[in-house]
């Protein structure tokens, strides 16, 4: 124990670091003075005096530092980093510092670059993660400190750190036009980079949708485009990967249009990731400029409708169906023998499968390599009592389609029984409930506001005193509206038992959604009736009510997203 405590460091001198943080030149003459030595106090982290100043942005105390020690400006923290990349980072307009640090590194003396790992150029030391200054100055978006390393050494933009990333992709992912176009403008080998976790510059500059930047290293790269990742993707399989780059996408065809019939490790296109990733803009642009890719197939036999189906991603399916012609696409067998309605219901992406019913082009009596139909295959989730009320749904859709259109050809046989149709019942009987009891709830108290007004009634004339008042009408209205919508529900559910299977789907999301009205009805009435009482003698109160009724709906959006309008089963 004694021993553990002997090599904990004993932290920097107290009066060194303070005047460190507050960048006090005269104070750091008094302590060199005293004993010079001083300057060898770190802080537990390993930081020096020097580091500490780069911090905290003192060009001064810095400048001081290095005349008495310039060694200091080598000395690595417990990261592995110098002072220069901590100035690198700052990017907090304390520029003085780092500059006062790249004048120094230019004049560090060369005969110690070449062999002396210890004493190299603090402009090419690296931290532990592999990164120089110039790595962190980029990653960290200073451009100003970016540029002016550049000038120092124009080859540090090809370094490459751990994760054999250089400058340069790192510029390019973050969309820094001045530093990218600086670093182009000095001859480079792109072949020589290309290894990287993200792939090349260019790979890097697409997938953050910089246009300007993707601009710049054609102009002056166009040799980029033949490069792939490691994985074999090309510029155009980055482009796809996100949604709304069409100006991206539109780019690289009109460069080089072959792009979008060049297949990665997986023999996947660009359309295959597009549908993939439901970047319905790339698929648009990829299919206007070259209709006919819809037709390739990657690794499995699977076509862009596969994909979309596989990731969920209904969005991107319905773009596909809207776009492409060819009907036997829709049909088309992958190696397992699943069409894209197969895998939908294998999956249970109840959605896409919809979608699918609803193209007449797409041929439900199609089996597979076992023999079954999409139809089939859904009632094997039956059997195991884990559907939900959608899942019935489509189950009873692909049922009723094969009875119209696969009457004449041999199908598997209907192995649903009364048990498993039960057990796919209770869902939706707790969401009946539910409803029910938040409606009934929501009617008695709009029920009850209507003869409890806001501000009272006129005890001889019986009307409401505040009658006139516009705030009143508002709450009048909203809460007319938040009590019919809820009794519609009440009734409504009170017959989703006699066909519940129907209802499920049918009738279910607009109670929901009935539901959902009411509630913001009540909101309003809410915030009209504090309004009418309370801001007549104080109004911030009032205000910060109303304030708060208003972002409800805000935070609820933010909190479930798209789900708000589907019912939560």
């Amino acid at each position: 124990m004694a021993a553990a405590a002997a090599a904990e460091p004993a932290g920097m001198d107290p009066s060194l670091y303070k005047a460190a943080t507050q960048g006090c030149v005269r104070t750091l003459r008094k302590l060199v003075v005293k004993d010079v030595k001083v300057l060898n106090s770190r802080t537990p982290q390993g930081n020096t005096a020097l580091h500490v100043a780069a911090l905290y942005g003192h060009p001064s105390f810095a400048r001081e530092l290095l005349l008495v020690s310039e060694e200091l400006l080598i000395a690595k923290n417990a990261d592995g980093d110098t002072p220069l990349h901590l100035a690198a980072r700052n990017n907090n307009g304390k520029a003085k510092v780092a500059e006062q640090m790249i004048i120094r590194a230019q004049a560090w003396p060369d005969d110690l670059n070449a062999d002396d790992t210890v004493l190299k150029s603090p402009l090419i030391t690296t931290n532990l993660k592999g990164n120089t200054p110039l790595h962190e100055a980029v990653l960290h978006r200073n451009n100003a400190v970016a540029l002016r390393l550049l000038d120092a050494d124009h080859k540090r933009a090809h370094d490459l750190n751990n994760r054999n990333e250089s400058p340069l992709d790192m510029a390019a992912r973050e969309g820094l036009v001045q530093v990218v176009r600086k670093i182009v403008n000095v001859p480079w080998v792109p072949t020589d980079f290309i290894q990287s976790v993200g792939g090349t510059a260019l790979h890097q500059a697409v997938l953050g949708g910089h246009t300007r930047v993707v601009e710049i290293l054609l102009e002056k790269h166009p040799e980029l485009l033949d490069l792939t990742d490691p994985d074999g993707n090309n510029a155009l399989h980055y482009a796809a990967q996100k949604d709304k780059k069409r100006e991206v996408v539109e780019m690289l065809l009109h460069k080089r249009t072959e792009l979008a019939y060049k297949r990665n490790s997986q023999r996947q296109t660009p359309l295959h990731v597009a549908a993939h990733r439901g970047s319905t803009d790339a698929i648009k642009a990829l299919l206007r400029h070259c209709s006919d890719v819809a037709e390739m197939v990657d690794a499995n036999g699977q076509n862009a409708f596969h994909a979309s189906v596989t990731s969920g991603k209904a969005s991107a399916l319905g773009c596909l169906l809207r776009h492409v012609r060819p009907g036997d696409l829709l049909n088309r067998a992958d190696v397992y023998g699943d069409t894209p309605l197969h895998i939908a219901a294998k999956r249970s992406h109840v959605h896409s499968a919809l979608l699918l019913l609803k193209d007449r082009r797409v041929d439900p009596c199609v089996l597979d390599h076992d023999g079954q139909t999409a139809r089939s295959l859904m009632e094997r989730r039956l059997h195991t009592g884990q559907m939900d009320t959608y899942e019935m749904y489509l189950w009873k859709q692909l049922k009723r389609q094969e009875s119209i259109r696969c009457r004449k050809q041999p199908l598997p046989p209907y192995t649903i029984d009364r048990d498993s149709r039960a057990s796919s019942h209770k869902y939706f009987e707790r969401s009946v409930e539910t409803y029910i009891l938040v409606a009934t709830l929501i009617a008695t108290v709009t029920f009850a506001a209507t003869f409890t007004m806001p501000g009272g009634y006129d005890q001889t004339k019986g009307i409401a005193l505040h009658g006139h008042d516009t705030a009143f009408k508002v709450f009048v209205i909203s809460n007319t509206v938040a009590m019919c919508s809820s009794i519609t529900v009440v009734y409504c559910f009170i017959w989703a038992w006699k066909n519940p299977l129907k209802f499920k789907v049918d009738k279910l999301v607009w109670g929901h959604r009935l539901t959902m009205i009411a509630g913001l009805g009540m909101l309003v009435s809410l915030m009209a009736a504090v309004y009418i009482t309370v801001a007549p003698t104080s109004r911030w109160p009032a205000y910060v009510v109303i304030a708060i009724g208003m972002s409800t709906p805000g935070v609820v959006v933010l909190m479930l997203g798209k789900e708000v309008m589907f019912v939560p089963l």
